[in-house]
């Protein structure tokens, strides 16, 4: 009995004290607050506030005055039913579609192409990242005088090649700003879609290629019946990110072309920008901003519905 005592361990000394559990987990929780707060601070307050100034009527007597009437939903039909709206959504249709089309396409290509070994690989791979490591304001920059109708290069290019007999403004004339723009975004979105699309590539299994070239599929039919189907969730991630990063383009046109000529390249971002900042017509400013919100916020729900559940297939 005397051995039996000796070789019992009290309780105390097995059971962790509850006071040192919750320390350890208010620790843990301690590690994340400078994240929440920074999230508090720069997203939540400001979309919060936003969405509050979008029912008041504010404009710049009742901003300093801090008596901004309340407008209810006024300010959204108000927004909604001006022509210039209307046509800034328009344009931002045109620019994300134009630019995604291209972008995917081309970034699908450029990744197919490093997918494969061939000497300066990726040499070649980290310069096609300088167009995305380049701030937007510079690429944007670069491209305005590559347009430039007295100087730019594509006058230039195009006269050499036969193909203008004289220059073109290309961002002056309302037919072909928005081509430029598109044209520019274009070129920023290449890296990301390739960067995004190359690991996807690199995960199917080269013994699937082998099998179905061992039963007499061409290069053709084996991209068709192997490459496509593994890539579609990748490719359907990459289109909604693509999405919600180029339907909210600001940057790009702003320092190309500042919406104009003739509004011809106002796209949302654009037209918001105008209306509390030009206008000073904060109120319906912020409106126009939650509804360009809107389709955003549909897409990336669709896109965490979409994670969530290619999580859960596999």
């Amino acid at each position: 009995m005397t051995e039996a005592r000796d070789h019992v361990v009290p309780r105390r000394l097995i059971e962790k004290p509850a006071g040192g559990a919750r320390l350890r987990n208010l620790g843990q929780y301690l590690f994340l607050a400078p994240a929440l707060v920074f999230m508090l601070l720069t997203m939540v307050y400001p979309v919060l506030s936003n969405l509050r100034m979008s029912v008041y009527d504010v404009n710049v007597a009742t901003f300093l005055s801090n008596s901004a009437p309340f407008v209810g939903l006024d300010n959204y039909v108000k927004v909604v039913s001006d022509p210039a709206f209307q046509n800034a959504f328009r344009l931002s249709v045109y620019f994300t579609i134009g630019s995604l089309v291209f972008q995917f396409t081309i970034g699908f290509a450029l990744a197919l192409l490093f997918n494969r070994s061939f000497p300066g690989n990726g040499l070649l791979r980290a310069l096609m990242l300088l167009g995305w490591m380049l701030p937007t304001v510079v690429s944007a920059s670069i491209f305005r005088w590559m347009f430039d109708g007295g100087n730019g290069i594509i006058n230039f290019l195009f006269e050499s090649l036969g193909l203008l007999d004289a220059p073109r403004h290309w961002l002056i004339e309302p037919n072909t700003a928005l081509i430029g723009t598109i044209v520019a975004n274009i070129w920023v979105g290449i890296p990301f879609n390739m960067i995004l699309l190359l690991p996807g590539l690199q995960s199917i299994p080269d013994s699937l290629y082998e099998a179905a070239s061992i039963d007499g599929a061409t290069p053709w039919q084996s991209f068709r019946r192997v490459t496509l189907p593994l890539m579609r969730p990748v490719a359907l991630s990459v289109l909604l990110l693509g999405f919600i990063y180029t339907f909210k383009v600001f940057d790009i046109v702003y320092v190309m072309t500042r919406g104009g000529p003739v509004n011809a390249t106002t796209v949302l971002p654009i037209y918001v920008y105008q209306l509390a900042f030009n206008f000073f017509r904060f109120g319906d400013g912020a409106a126009a901003a939650v509804l360009l919100l809107l389709p955003l916020s549909i897409v990336a729900v669709g896109y965490l519905w979409l994670s969530q559940h290619e999580e859960s297939s596999s």
